[in-house]
């Protein structure tokens, strides 16, 4: 039952960011969304915090995204499940964004430790893995 649960959140979260308008934004033709999943500890209390923490990111995180050049990051939840979608221009290197962003202030890299505190990877991650990044299996168009 909960690999169900989790395939349809993904599944939702797949439709939900190629949907134009809305919460998830106009995509830009030259655009990529990438989508990862990471669980949360299973403690209540910490949820809470990590939550928190999500009300109020720094200002110097968020900085450090724009720096880097992401277009658009978002944080989706169910239970302990959280889904990340992050919008970046075509061909963009992850990898060397997050370097970049997180050099912008040592409060960015203060930031990623603490909310590796909270995350743990999902079933099938390689030990000590956190974010894995989905794999989109359909989709629909209009046009």
């Amino acid at each position: 039952m909960r690999i169900l649960i989790y395939l349809l959140l993904l599944f939702s979260s797949a439709l939900f960011i190629n949907c134009k308008g809305g919460n998830a934004g106009s995509q830009q033709p030259n655009d990529e969304e990438h989508v990862f999943v990471v669980s949360i500890v299973d403690n209540a209390a910490e949820l809470k915090e990590y939550l928190s923490y999500h009300e109020r990111v720094w200002p110097e995180v968020e900085a450090g995204f724009r720096k880097a050049g992401y277009q658009r990051i978002a944080l989706y939840r169910f239970d302990k499940l959280i889904v990340m979608t992050v919008r970046v221009p075509a061909g963009s290197d992850l990898g060397k964004m997050g370097e970049i962003a997180e050099s912008y202030s040592p409060k960015c890299a203060e930031w990623n430790a603490l909310m590796n505190t909270y995350q743990q990877g999902v079933h099938g991650t390689a030990k000590g893995q956190k974010w894995a990044e989905t794999t989109l299996f359909y989709e629909f168009k209009s046009k």
